[in-house]
């Protein structure tokens, strides 16, 4: 996966009616290691990662590109949203496409923060990258994640089998309304 080419970055933060999307600082170093070693955030993406590598590889200000979005609420980091050029895709309809990503923290599950965040990171590619066609893929077995890719208005294109596991394929060419 590749940054976003040719966007301005950093944008100014995005406010929501929750939560605020802006760049990563040092004070999030925390958080992402905390997000990449919880079984239950990486349990569809690989598995968790040691934290003493973690420790050890991750740099003072962590995913710093264009596309990377902390997602905060009352001034704490809960999560990421990702936004990549899809290249090297397993799937040739994916390939060149924006692709979407995010992980939150456990505790954050099921308040719609994840809806609410991909929204507007959504929003704000569709500003800066006009009629961008956007990918995301998920493992089917991921219900949380295949709701929300229904409520941001992906449609499946195809499903295939990767890393042990049917993977969902979905592509998102307009900007619906997320209820």
């Amino acid at each position: 996966m590749e940054p976003l080419e040719h966007v301005p970055w950093p944008p100014e933060p995005i406010k929501t009616e929750r939560l605020l999307l802006r760049e990563p600082e040092a004070r999030d170093r925390t958080a992402f290691i905390e997000l990449l070693a919880s079984p239950e955030v990486t349990a569809y993406v690989g598995g968790p990662r040691p934290r003493a590598e973690l420790e050890r590889e991750t740099p003072e200000v962590p995913e710093q590109w264009a596309g990377s979005f902390v997602v905060e609420l009352d001034g704490a980091m809960i999560g990421q949203v990702l936004l990549r050029r899809a290249t090297g895709h397993r799937r040739p309809a994916a390939t060149g496409k924006a692709d979407l990503g995010y992980l939150f923290l456990p505790h954050t599950w099921g308040r719609g923060y994840a809806a609410e965040a991909c929204a507007a990171a959504l929003g704000w590619l569709g500003g800066v990258l006009p009629g961008e066609p956007v990918v995301l893929t998920t493992q089917s077995a991921n219900t949380g994640s295949m709701r929300l890719a229904a409520k941001l208005g992906f449609a499946e294109v195809e499903r295939f089998e990767a890393w042990g596991a049917e993977q969902w394929l979905g592509l998102r060419v307009s900007s619906p309304a997320v209820r």
